[in-house]
């Protein structure tokens, strides 16, 4: 690989994480922190100047901080939404994780959260409407329906929005179309128990020719 084209996924040193000044001759040649185009981290710094956004940071920041490898996901959304003055939360959800997001339902709600939540298959338009083939009826009749989610969720002026296992492409599509501040609960892995990492993990040993091409 060129060395122009490797970048922070090529990055075994990661001197931008040091907790002290670090010379830059120390970060490695290719390094993105050294090779950047101002303008776009000014653009990107000038955008911590609106309100929401410095708010987002700052309290993305202190939780972090507060509660660093103390909580659980479940417990650093409930302090974020705490920090950011969420009053109510939706949970965009695959049908699939249901009896998961009842139960995260439940906890926001014992935290004082209004909570309300929309399923995938909500509003059950047929797959074939949509020009989805019609081998995919296999699996189901009705599509997955994320834009419905998204759309659903700011009819309802959430404050905070919370993805529970929306399948890959459907999570995008919630992401472009929700208005509100939106986080991931549970990234979907069917195969993995809804762990894809451990992909990752294991991609030099048992899932090594899985992933290798």
């Amino acid at each position: 690989m060129r060395l122009e084209e490797m970048s922070c996924i090529d990055c075994g040193v990661k001197k931008c994480d040091s907790k002290t000044e670090v010379a830059r001759e120390e970060f490695p040649p290719f390094c993105v922190t050294t090779h950047l185009d101002p303008q776009v981290l000014e653009e990107a710094m000038e955008c911590y100047k609106d309100p929401e956004n410095h708010k987002v940071m700052v309290a993305a920041a202190m939780v972090e901080y507060e509660h660093y490898c103390q909580y659980t996901r479940v417990e650093e959304i409930i302090e974020f939404a705490k920090q950011i003055g969420a009053k109510k939360i939706g949970i965009a959800t695959c049908v699939g994780l249901l009896k998961e997001s009842r139960i995260l339902a439940s906890i926001l709600r014992d935290h004082d959260f209004e909570v309300v939540g929309v399923a995938c298959k909500a509003g059950c338009v047929k797959k074939v409407d949509v020009g989805i083939p019609e081998e995919c009826n296999e699996i189901g009749i009705h599509m997955c329906n994320p834009i419905h989610q998204a759309k659903y969720l700011n009819s309802k002026k959430t404050d905070l929005n919370v993805v529970m296992g929306l399948c890959v492409g459907h999570d995008s599509l919630f992401y472009k179309y929700a208005e509100a501040l939106t986080t991931t609960g549970v990234t979907k892995d069917r195969v993995l128990g809804h762990n894809p990492a451990a992909a990752l993990y294991t991609s030099d040993t048992y899932y090594a020719k899985k992933l290798k091409k």
